[in-house]
């Protein structure tokens, strides 16, 4: 028995699928933030030469890199509770998105701290600025300038990662998809659609971090 197409269906639903991509983009963009935050201290541990900061630094990168982050998921959703550290759907999700994140941003932040030459740190020392000045105003400038190629491809891959929210039920894109296909039975059309909303999202999402590169580009 052949299978015809038809998109009817999906398209009534696709106000919740368009709900649904901008939860999951919001996801992202939180869990990104913090991530950035985490991977930046992080990567200043990593680099450090003090081995009480040094050694806890690479046991969280080495332990969220080395789990799946499904498994991080369901972890953190049904086992934290258990320590009475429960957290809704959503807080969750972004919670364990971060701290996913954060371990592979550290390593991207690294390497674009150790492309920095020594020597800017020693010009600002011998103008007067302190540790603190250095990094935030010479340091952490360039090194965003250098890293722009890494993050943006960890800006997209966090997105598709968004799709595990599912798991737990949070109404995000991949939910949403999955709702819409048990109640219509039109499996091939409802991801269809949704594997065009995530590539149309991504590429958007390439261009402009593309745009933003050929801005911030040190003159050659």
């Amino acid at each position: 028995m052949g299978y015809t197409l038809n998109f009817a269906a999906v398209w009534r639903s696709f106000d919740d699928l368009l709900l649904g991509l901008a939860l999951s983009l919001a996801l992202a963009f939180g869990a990104i933030l913090i991530g950035a935050v985490i991977g930046l201290c992080t990567a200043f541990g990593l680099i450090s030469r003090n081995g009480l900061i040094k050694r806890p630094a690479g046991a969280y990168v080495s332990i969220i890199r080395n789990t799946p982050i499904l498994v991080l998921v369901l972890f953190t959703y049904f086992a934290l509770p258990q320590w009475g550290l429960r957290l809704g759907k959503i807080e969750s999700f972004v919670f364990t998105l971060a701290l996913y994140s954060g371990a592979y941003l550290a390593e991207v932040f690294r390497a674009g701290l150790l492309s920095i030459p020594a020597g800017l740190r020693e010009a600002g020392l011998a103008i007067g600025l302190t540790e603190m000045q250095i990094r935030t105003s010479i340091i952490a400038p360039l090194m965003f300038r250098n890293i722009l190629p890494s993050l943006s491809s960890t800006i997209i891959s966090l997105l598709k990662d968004t799709s595990l929210a599912a798991a737990i039920a949070v109404p995000e894109l991949t939910f949403e998809t999955r709702k819409i296909n048990v109640e219509t039975f039109r499996v091939i059309e409802t991801w269809m659609v949704a594997s065009c909303l995530y590539v149309f999202t991504c590429s958007i999402l390439a261009a402009l971090m593309r745009i933003v590169e050929r801005r911030l580009a040190l003159p050659r």
